[in-house]
Parts: structure tokens; C-alpha cells; sequence
């Protein structure tokens, strides 16, 4: 994380790529029971880098990005997995990785599994809802509401749920016309 940003995100990748790629990490993987996703987000200056196997989502919430309807950055993958069946073993590794520019102000950056987002009897598979729930909410009570609601809902599933906020001064890429 002391390099550059372009290059501690290129380092990152290859770092974690590698150990997930490692024989002895596959080897002791084959010992575990089950399987389970993963999702890495690292936030440098005003970048976010990620690399997702499997079934998590990572939403940013920021205004400009709510006026043209974008909130996740990746996508929901299945039959991806790291465990006793693990991507890795195959030939070619599957999973996602990507990067994106931070918007000027305040952006927020949100983790979850599918737990939250196919919980009975809620309309969180909607990210417009998700973001909704913060409206008016610290962070730390935003996530609060939402796990009180999926709870009250009898979510079939466990559910995590990582939340931060960063404020970011410097401009963000623009259009040229503009």
C-alpha cells in the first residue's frame, strides 16, 4: 500500500492471485467443508480496487452515480467458489476484478452477501432500497436498520455486511463536453 496507487493495486492482485493459485492453498482447501464466496475492496486515495469470486456484492452510493442509476460495481457470479470446490482448481481460475474512480465528495462504499439482498418479504435485491435505508442515518445506524429489518424478515441466510464512508476533494473524470 506504500506504492503508488496504479502499482499497490497491480501488487494487491498479483498478491492474492498468487496465494489462491498456491498448491498448498488448494491442497488444504480440499480439506474444508463446503465452499464460500469472497470479495476483496481496497480503497487507495480516490480509487477502489476489487476482486470478486463468487456470490458478494459491492455497491458505491454516491449522488451522481444514484442520478444515472449505478450502485453495484461488480456483478453476482455463481457456481464460483473458494473451498472444497474451488474455481482455482480449474483450468483457467474464475472470478472478477475491477477498478473505479471515487466521485468528488462523499462516497460510500458497501459489502454484502446475498443474504441481505434475498431476504423474505424485503425489497433490498432493489440497490435503490439498500441506499435508501442510510437516508437520514449515520453509517453505523444505517447498517443496524438493515440487519433489524432482515432479521424481523427471518433472512434465510447469514449476512455480512461491510460499510464505510470516505470523502474524496478532488475532482472526478468528467466528459469532455461538459
Amino acid at each position: 500500500m506504500k506504492e503508488q496507487t496504479g502499482e499497490a493495486f497491480d501488487k494487491i492482485a498479483t498478491f492474492i492471485l498468487d496465494i489462491f493459485k498456491g498448491e498448498s492453498f488448494r491442497e488444504a482447501c480440499k480439506k474444508v467443508q463446503g465452499e464460500t464466496a469472497c470479495l476483496f475492496v481496497i480503497r487507495k486515495d480516490k480509487f477502489l480496487w476489487w476482486l470478486s469470486i463468487g456470490d458478494c456484492i459491492l455497491y458505491l452510493f454516491h449522488p451522481e452515480l444514484k442520478a444515472l442509476g449505478e450502485f453495484q460495481q461488480n456483478h453476482r457470479s455463481f457456481y464460483e467458489w473458494v473451498g472444497q470446490n474451488n474455481t482455482f482448481d480449474l483450468v483457467v481460475p474464475c472470478y472478477s476484478s475491477g477498478r473505479k474512480e471515487l466521485r468528488k465528495g462523499e462516497n460510500h462504499i458497501f459489502l454484502t452477501t446475498d443474504g441481505l439482498i434475498e431476504c423474505p418479504n424485503t425489497n433490498f435485491y432493489n440497490s435503490v432500497e439498500v441506499f435508501n435505508t442510510f437516508n437520514g442515518l449515520s453509517n453505523l445506524d444505517g447498517v443496524k436498520r438493515l440487519l433489524e429489518v432482515i432479521e424481523k424478515n427471518n433472512v434465510r441466510d447469514s449476512t455480512t455486511i461491510i460499510s464505510w464512508k470516505v470523502t474524496t476533494k478532488d475532482s472526478a473524470t468528467l466528459p469532455s463536453d461538459i
